[in-house]
């Protein structure tokens, strides 16, 4: 079987994309070049080139970036270890 892994680039996609409020749609996120990381720049810039966001610096999130946000929640509170119990 081969093996999965999530690179740097795509966590950053993952992080991002964890950030958006998902309660309105009338909320979007703005990646500042100047103060944001590099990484999450060119993960905002990959996530609009996806249609998953409206702009190349966050914007708001497509039906199927709302989709993906939602996905990417969901997949940080199932694997959050405050969430596990035993």
């Amino acid at each position: 079987m081969a093996q999965a892994h999530f690179s740097a680039e795509l966590l950053d996609e993952l992080n991002l994309l964890c950030l958006y409020n998902l309660d309105t749609t009338q909320a979007g996120l703005k990646v500042h070049a100047g103060s944001a990381s590099p990484g999450a720049v060119a993960a905002a810039e990959r996530l609009y080139e996806k249609g998953l966001v409206t702009q190349a610096d966050g914007g708001y999130l497509t039906p199927r970036g709302r989709e993906a946000a939602y996905f990417a929640q969901e997949l940080t509170g199932l694997l959050d270890p405050a969430e596990l119990t035993t």
